[in-house]
This record gives C-alpha cells, sequence and structure tokens, in this order.
C-alpha cells in the first residue's frame, strides 16, 4: 500500500541557511539600532532638555538648606535699659523623625550632659507629645566640653542636634516675670496654627508663652536666617557653603522705669504683693509688679515637674499675675471714690455722722474698728470711719454711687499688651438680679460703701483710680512708648470737690490722726496723699471671738484680711500715683503702706530707698534669687509623698 506525503519541506541548502542567517542578523541589528538608539535619544533629552531639573536634584542631595533662628526683639525701659535680651548659647536638641533606638540615645545623652532623673523622664514625655521634625529640647547653656563630647559622637546619635545659638535672657529674672513672661519652644497646637511653618520646627526656635512675649510674638520675632551646607550622603556634614544670617526684630521700648520695677519687687520680699506706680503727667506704668514669680530664665529652659508641682502648690499663687488677674475687695481704698459720689449726690461735706462704733441694718450688726464721734467727710476719710459711709451711702443710695466707680475706671478692661485681663465686679440693682435673682437690699449698700460684698478690683484699676483723683482727668494707663498718650478728658467733678477729696488724703498720712501716718515720706519737702484699705476675706465668727480670736491675724494665713493702700506724690502737684496689695497682709497700715511710702520714696531719693531695703533683705534671708533658690532646695528635700504647701507664711 502507498502512502501519499503531503507539505514535504524542500532540502536545506547551504544558500537556504545563508540567507535564514542574513534575516535575523537584520532583525537582531535593526533591534540593537532601535534600542541604542532610543537609549541616545533618552540620555540626550536627560543630558540637554532636562538638565536643570536633574542638576537641581543632585544639588538638593549634595547641598541642603538649614534655618537659622532669628533673635528676637530687646524688651527695654523707658531709659533703654534692658529687660529681655538675647545672649549666645549652646544647646542639644532631639529631632523625633530622625532619631533611631530612643532609649539608647536618651541614655548616652544623659551620661553626658549629666541629666537628673526627673529630666530624663521630661524629655521622654515631651518625645512623646512631639510631631514629626519638632525639635525637643535636652539642655541648654552647657559646657563646650559637653558641646564637643556630644558633636563628635553625632554620627552615633541620629536624631540630636548639637547647635550654637542664641537664647532669651531676662537680666531681673523674677523680678519682671509677670510683666514679659517667657518664651519656650512651640507646641503642636502653635506649630498647626502657624500652618506648618518650617520655622517653628527649627531647633532652637521659641515663641513667647505669656505676657508682653507672647502678645507681642510677630512684632518681636526676626527674620531668620539660612545656611548653605555640603553634606555627605549619610547626610553628615562637609562644609557651609553660604550664609545668609538672620535679622534681629525691632526693640520694644516701655514705659517701666527698671530700677523701679526691680526694686519694688525685691521690697515686697516674702509676701504675696501686686505693685503699680502711673506716671500722671503721661499715663505710663512705671512699675507693675507681681510677688512671689517665677523666674522667667527657668520657664524658658523648660522647667521639671517637680517645679511646677512646687509653684502650683505656693499658696502665694506666684503663677497668677495678681495686678491683672487677682480680683479682691478694695475695702477702705474707695472711701475717696465714693466721697466725690456723695458730694456729686448733694450730700454737704459738713453733714455730720456720730459713730459709736456698731450700725444696724435690719436684722444685722455692721462694726467700725473704733468709736469716732461725730465727724463729717473729711475726717471719715482721714479716720477711715465705716459707719459714716455706712449711713451716707444708704443716704445717697446705689444709684448714686455706681456712676462715679465707672468714672473711675472699675469694671473696666485698657489696652495693654497682656493676654488677660480680669475686669472685676461693680454690682448694681441689674447685676444682682442677674446674678443672684433677688432684689438689691440696704445691706447691699451697706457693704458696697467700705468696700466689701460684691465689688471686686484688681489693682491696676485701683491705681487707675488713685490717677484720675490725683490729676482730675480720665487717664488711660499705657505700657508701650509708642501708644499714644491718652490723658483723658477732665472729669466732670468741680474742682473743689476733687481738692476736698485730695485734702483729706493728705491727711491720712500727714495730720497725725489718720490711719497712715507710718506712710509719710522720708524726703525733705515732699508730702504723700493716700488711704488705707483692709479687705475682710472672711468674717470672724462668734465662736472664734469667744475664743480670743478678735483680728484676723489669730487666723490662718489664707483667711486673713488683704492690706491695700493707694497714694499720689507730691500733694501739691501730683506727679506719681502707686497702688498696693499685700494678700492676707492684715491691716492696710501694717503692710501695704510701708511698701508703698519705701516704693515712692525710690522716685524721689534712691539713695534713702535702698539703704532702707538692705536690712530687710537680711532680715528675710537675702534677695529674690538667694531666697528663691532656698525654697528650691528645701522642696527638693522634703520626704516623699509629702504634699504640704512649699512655703508656711505666718
Amino acid at each position: 500500500m502507498k502512502v501519499k506525503l503531503f507539505g514535504k519541506r524542500p532540502p536545506v541548502t547551504e544558500s537556504s541557511q545563508a540567507a535564514t542567517f542574513s534575516r535575523r542578523a537584520f532583525l537582531v541589528s535593526a533591534s540593537q539600532i532601535g534600542v541604542a538608539t532610543m537609549l541616545a535619544g533618552r540620555m540626550g533629552y536627560i543630558a540637554i532638555a532636562q538638565n536643570a531639573r536633574y542638576s537641581e536634584m543632585a544639588e538638593e542631595n549634595r547641598v541642603q538648606m538649614r534655618l537659622i533662628p532669628p533673635r528676637r526683639g530687646w524688651i527695654v525701659d523707658r531709659y533703654s535699659n534692658p529687660i529681655a535680651i538675647n545672649r549666645g548659647d549652646v544647646r542639644i536638641d532631639l529631632i523625633p523623625d530622625l532619631l533611631q533606638d530612643r532609649e539608647r540615645v536618651i541614655a548616652e545623652l544623659a551620661q553626658l550632659l549629666q541629666l537628673p532623673p526627673e529630666e530624663v523622664q521630661r524629655i521622654r514625655d515631651d518625645l512623646a507629645d512631639a510631631t514629626g521634625y519638632q525639635p525637643v529640647p535636652v539642655a541648654e547653656h552647657i559646657t563646650p566640653e559637653q558641646y564637643y563630647a556630644v558633636s563628635v559622637r553625632q554620627p552615633e546619635l541620629p536624631g540630636v542636634a548639637p547647635l550654637r545659638a542664641f537664647t532669651r535672657y531676662y537680666p531681673e529674672g523674677a523680678a519682671v516675670g509677670h510683666l514679659v513672661g517667657y518664651v519656650g519652644p512651640p507646641n503642636r497646637r502653635e506649630y498647626e496654627a502657624e500652618d506648618h511653618n518650617p520655622l517653628l520646627i527649627t531647633p532652637g526656635f521659641k515663641i513667647g508663652k505669656e505676657g508682653m512675649e507672647k502678645v507681642l510674638e510677630q512684632r518681636l520675632r526676626g527674620r531668620p536666617g539660612a545656611a548653605r551646607i555640603e553634606v555627605t550622603a549619610r547626610g553628615r556634614l562637609v562644609r557651609e557653603l553660604q550664609t545668609l544670617p538672620d535679622q534681629r526684630g525691632p526693640a520694644l521700648r516701655t514705659t517701666i522705669d527698671a530700677g523701679l520695677q526691680s526694686y519694688a519687687a525685691r521690697r515686697a520680699g516674702d509676701q504675696s504683693v501686686a505693685c503699680v506706680v502711673i506716671d500722671l503727667q503721661s499715663g505710663d506704668i512705671l512699675c507693675l509688679v507681681s510677688m512671689p514669680c517665677y523666674d522667667p530664665n527657668s520657664f524658658s529652659d523648660g522647667i521639671s515637674h517637680s517645679e511646677w508641682d512646687m509653684f502650683s502648690r505656693d499658696e502665694r499663687h506666684p503663677l497668677i499675675n495678681k495686678v491683672l488677674s487677682g480680683l479682691y475687695p478694695p475695702g477702705s481704698t474707695c472711701k475717696p471714690m465714693h466721697a466725690l459720689s456723695l458730694l456729686q449726690a448733694g450730700i454737704s461735706p459738713d453733714a455730720t455722722v456720730t459713730c459709736n462704733r456698731t450700725y444696724r441694718v435690719g436684722n444685722a450688726i455692721f462694726h467700725c474698728d473704733s468709736a469716732h464721734g461725730t465727724l463729717s467727710m473729711h475726717e471719715a476719710v482721714i479716720k477711715s470711719c465705716d459707719i459714716y459711709f455706712y449711713d451716707m451711702g444708704r443716704r445717697a443710695g446705689i444709684d448714686a454711687l455706681t456712676p462715679t466707680m465707672h468714672m473711675m475706671g472699675f469694671g473696666g478692661r485698657y489696652d495693654l499688651p497682656f493676654p488677660s485681663q480680669r475686669h472685676g465686679t461693680v454690682p448694681d440693682p441689674a447685676w444682682l438680679q442677674r446674678r443672684e435673682h433677688r432684689a438689691w437690699a440696704e445691706y447691699d449698700t451697706v457693704n458696697l460703701s467700705i468696700g466689701q460684698g460684691y465689688f471686686l478690683v484688681n489693682p491696676l484699676q485701683q491705681a487707675v483710680m488713685v490717677s484720675r483723683i490725683a490729676s482730675g482727668r480720665s487717664l488711660q494707663p499705657r505700657l508701650l512708648f509708642d501708644t499714644p498718650v491718652n490723658l483723658g478728658d477732665p472729669l466732670p467733678i468741680p474742682a473743689d470737690r476733687l481738692a476736698l477729696v485730695r485734702d483729706a488724703m493728705d491727711g491720712v498720712i500727714n495730720s497725725g490722726r489718720g490711719t497712715a501716718s507710718i506712710a509719710r515720706l522720708p524726703v525733705d519737702g515732699i508730702k504723700m496723699a493716700g488711704k488705707t484699705g483692709t479687705a475682710q476675706v472672711r468674717r470672724i465668727s462668734m465662736g472664734e471671738r469667744a475664743g480670743g480670736v478678735i483680728q484676723s491675724a489669730g487666723l490662718a494665713w489664707r483667711m486673713r484680711d488683704h492690706s491695700h493702700f493707694i497714694a499720689f506724690a507730691p500733694v501739691g502737684a501730683p506727679r506719681y500715683a502707686c497702688a498696693a496689695l499685700v494678700e492676707h497682709g492684715g491691716w492696710g497700715a501694717t503692710a501695704a503702706a510701708p511698701l508703698v511710702r519705701d516704693v515712692m520714696t525710690y522716685l524721689f531719693d534712691k539713695d534713702k530707698a535702698m539703704a532702707a531695703l538692705a536690712p530687710l533683705e537680711a532680715q528675710w534671708g537675702g534677695n529674690i534669687l538667694q531666697r528663691m533658690d532656698r525654697e528650691a532646695r528645701a522642696w527638693a528635700a522634703r520626704p516623699p509623698g509629702d504634699t504640704a504647701p512649699p512655703v508656711v507664711l505666718t
């Protein structure tokens, strides 16, 4: 049987093989030429068309730009003496996103820098709250040896940033704490509030956290500089190529007299004090003191949890600006103002009241500190007779008192560079109805007439009140020199009525019959007028009286009366006004009046004032810094678990 074959291949010959090889070689060669052409074209495109782009990328890998934190503008006093300045510093920071093996790095830094355990814990806590490249401060003001020890180990400590920078410095320390505030590293909220401004995560950069430093942040902040540096592939510094220097912020000139500010703070001693002095010719605030206070140098560096606990437990409240945020009953310092209200209401200055030490209103008995007998307005102010003002306040009525209170600045807010001010309370029937849902009663007027009850003020408002009485104008206080002077319009009070009240305030100190003879100035030819005030914190119960407690001095410190004093000088041509509060200081003439006397003496005779201060500081155990150091050591040495306040006042 025969089988038929289909598709028989032609025989393979030498010529057919050569043709097949030639076709394949051509295809391979064409492919190679095509690929080579594409590579050449791509290389040409990269080398020519994309040259600028890739050169820039290469440059970025080789060269980095680093921001240089700007130096803040100085804060100076009226005579250009420094209050807040910048000085050279060496510091160590951590950059969280670059940090590797966190605990090892922290342990090595703790050993190199000799960090105490509480500082190590603080670093851990700050790292837990930090974001990305936000720097976490490790240590400031380190020695050159410590700086070099960290620098040479930097390749082994990724995320550690040692640098030379400028730091904020406050020459007067705690004396200006509440006045200027302090600076610190920005937190996450502040970084986000500035739309992730890279400056805020630059190592060493700080922003204002309190006081003028915070409110005037944008004004004090300078313009950052920049440095172009060459680095290796691993980010190590090779060399600095170019530096654009930063521009320091403009200086901020205040109305403060730095010498007076320091003196008033030192004169406060260990007491809890607020003191304000105003220049009546311009409204300039010459000193604004709240003591005790934190040291802004320490706060700018970052304090430990232990230090924070010490401040927060101190019953003298060193973290609160008492001048603006403390609210107190003004006590009898409001009597000159109420005397003006009575005169405006038509009550004759010659009208008399007989003081037998007690005064009944309904079922309540109100007291005076002495039986003054029969007296008129002038003597009532000099002797600070409560019963005179009880009776005359009832005659005039609340509607006659509140307009003058507002006119004298109470309940008002002033245009000053501070983050917050508490306005206080000027009570009236409408306010009481809203708050207590009851009608105004006569005993409310009686309480108000001697600066008690619902009437609350801050010490700055008291200084404004005495400034307006002394000047006869609705003066506005200012703290910055570039703020326009605003002496205000003349008060709508006849000159003879103002003169009567001023003369009575003169008698408080200089007549020999007043409540503040102790405040007489030791300066020849200069007389000061003033008014004491004792604001009750709590009433002494009948049981306490039966137990022998007659005055608040027999109570625990926090239950004692507040001591107030207001003054102006010289009497004939008023130039300065002052208001002072000593928390729980007792009678106004006991604590606040001597303080104001010495502060005003400084304005007229610095040598006498300093001579009076020296023995007091020796008695208190040193200056502010020495006492603060002693308190801090005592706090650190307390037994574990001790919850008592750091300072025991007697």
